[in-house]
């Protein structure tokens, strides 16, 4: 079985896409496949479907859903042939005790191969080694083909899945970056720098990220001018000036002056200008 989620739901048996087209089952499989090999309640998927207010018919009416995904694995497993271990629907779709769990049968699960690659990188950075650390985040980030359950519609349990799967997003991205940085690759990252601080506005990892980048590509005047609006945004949005980590780093580029950019080898990428953890912690101010 392949489980992809981050993105458009993407579910195969036997290499046959079993996502409907209705937007409940839809949704009902979205947070099955999210939870592959665990057993999920009848009672959060309902909550799911009627964000906490779940009719009469509720039970009823997950089981119909049920059965609906049953009968598009049946016809995917009729297609190429039942494999090893798998006869008919209710092998993949099982029911247990209280609620329903999708065996993914150890297939691929993009959410799992993600966590897994970011975990290496991470890894990778704790021991010094920015090369790996960048390759094992860069393809862990590949994974990704758009917002999770891009094409569900959520209630609140997909809805929070999905802020949490956008939050680790960020942090491996925000990690990656700084590892590409340290690497002396300042002028490569300035093209993807600049979308991603126009679409996370008040982002200010990222937005100290592409002021190292800038002033190291030696547009210093463009990495102090990218300051100010960071810091107009933040006041006139959010109320609240930019952190103590950022404004050191703005005062640096200030004192370097033009004649005196640094290198990669003596300028620290942006992880050591602001506080520890900030890449993780400031993700409250994504806008």
């Amino acid at each position: 079985m392949e489980i992809r989620v981050l993105g458009a739901l993407d579910v195969r048996v036997c290499g046959v896409s079993v996502v409907p087209s209705a937007p409940k089952p839809r949704q009902v499989l979205g947070l099955l496949a999210l939870r592959a090999d665990q057993v999920v309640p009848a009672g959060v998927l309902a909550d799911e479907l009627w964000s906490g207010r779940p009719p009469r018919s509720a039970r009823t009416t997950v089981q119909t859903y049920v059965l609906q995904l049953r009968d598009l694995i049946d016809r995917a497993l009729a297609r190429v042939g039942a494999e090893a271990g798998v006869s008919c629907a209710k092998d993949v779709l099982v029911t247990s005790p209280g609620g329903y769990m999708l065996n993914s049968g150890g297939g691929l699960a993009d959410v799992r191969e993600f966590e897994r690659l970011a975990g290496m990188g991470y890894r990778a950075i704790d021991a010094d080694d920015h090369p790996l650390a960048a390759r094992m985040l860069g393809e862990a980030l590949a994974l990704w083909r758009g917002p999770a359950f891009a094409d569900v519609p959520v209630g609140g349990q997909l809805a929070v899945e999905a802020r949490r799967l956008e939050e680790t997003r960020l942090c491996a991205l925000d990690q990656r970056i700084d590892a590409d940085l340290r690497l002396g690759r300042h002028r490569v990252l300035l093209a993807e720098l600049t979308v991603l601080v126009d679409r996370y506005r008040t982002h200010e990892s990222l937005h100290g990220q592409y002021m190292v980048a800038l002033h190291r590509s030696g547009r210093r005047g463009e990495a102090l001018e990218a300051y100010q609006r960071l810091r107009n945004t933040l006041v006139r949005e959010l109320g609240m000036e930019p952190s103590a980590g950022l404004r050191r780093l703005q005062r640096s580029i200030l004192l370097a002056g033009p004649e005196r950019l640094a290198g990669p080898e003596r300028e620290p990428a942006v992880a050591a200008a602001l506080p520890e953890g900030a890449g993780a912690a400031r993700l409250s101010r994504v806008g």
